[in-house]
């Protein structure tokens, strides 16, 4: 059983940054691409960026490309999601989640998903 615990959400001024980082229990950790989406009231859940097990290649949504990077250290079981020049239409429930295989962008393609962290981008 896999379990991914998000973490350093929180409320940041636009233009700011914020590190979301994602911890990673059971299974084989460098076996897993590992994305990013985030979801709003009005607003289905949306892929944010993805990551390959070898962190060797990635996929970014247009909306973040140039501001946000994704990237994993294997041997802390962990990734995570730099997100730079924060804007007000970022803010978001931030979900970390698994997939078996690939570089895959859609979400019924993941199968072990975190709680979730808050991203409020605000004056």
């Amino acid at each position: 059983q896999v379990q991914l615990v998000e973490s350093g959400g929180g409320l940041v001024q636009p233009g700011g940054s914020l590190r979301l980082s994602c911890a990673a229990s059971g299974g084989t950790f460098r076996g897993y691409c590992m994305g990013w989406f985030r979801q709003t009231p009005r607003k289905e859940r949306e892929f944010v960026a993805a990551i390959s097990g070898t962190g060797y290649s990635t996929n970014y949504a247009d909306s973040v490309k140039g501001r946000f990077t994704i990237s994993r250290d294997n041997a802390k079981n962990t990734v995570y999601l730099q997100m730079n020049s924060l804007k007000p239409e970022d803010t978001a429930v931030y979900y970390c989640a698994a997939a078996w295989r690939g570089l895959v962008t859609t979400i019924g393609e993941y199968n072990y998903w975190g709680q979730g962290t808050q991203v409020t981008v605000s004056s």
